[in-house]
């Protein structure tokens, strides 16, 4: 297999969705458009051009990534390669690691039934929040 080769004059979309980070060009685009990709600080367009060395800060669902662009390429290529392109900053990665453990702490503290409930117990439900609501009326 072969390194992606350095090219000049590729658009943000592109690399975003050659790096992998987005399934299509077209949901990258939207992502930057919607003001969830800056490039250097700034809010990205999908037609900026970039360069290596540039962070770019992105965000994935709930997560929040700032990276750093290694390779320029516009072919979308494997995992493995596609993590070559870009290395994510120390502090994005312990930042995320932080809000992870946020999330799976807070997933303990709020367990999920066993089971849906069935009918009556539905109507139950209703019945006690309809009275607090109410209640505190």
């Amino acid at each position: 297999m072969s390194q992606p080769s350095q090219e000049s004059g590729v658009r943000l979309d592109k690399w975003l969705w050659a790096a992998r980070f987005y399934k299509t060009r077209a949901i990258a685009r939207t992502m930057i458009e919607g003001g969830k990709v800056h490039y250097n600080g700034v809010r990205g367009k999908p037609s900026k051009i970039v360069e290596v060395g540039a962070e770019i800060r992105l965000r994935q669902g709930n997560d929040e990534r700032t990276v750093t662009l290694l390779v320029v390429s516009s072919q979308r290529q494997g995992a493995t390669q596609a993590q070559a392109m870009y290395c994510e900053t120390p502090e994005s990665l312990a930042k995320r690691e932080k809000i992870a453990l946020a999330r799976k702490m807070n997933a303990l503290t709020m367990p999920h039934p066993e089971r849906r409930p069935d009918k009556k117990e539905r109507r139950t439900l209703l019945r006690f929040k309809q009275t607090n609501l109410q209640e505190s009326d």
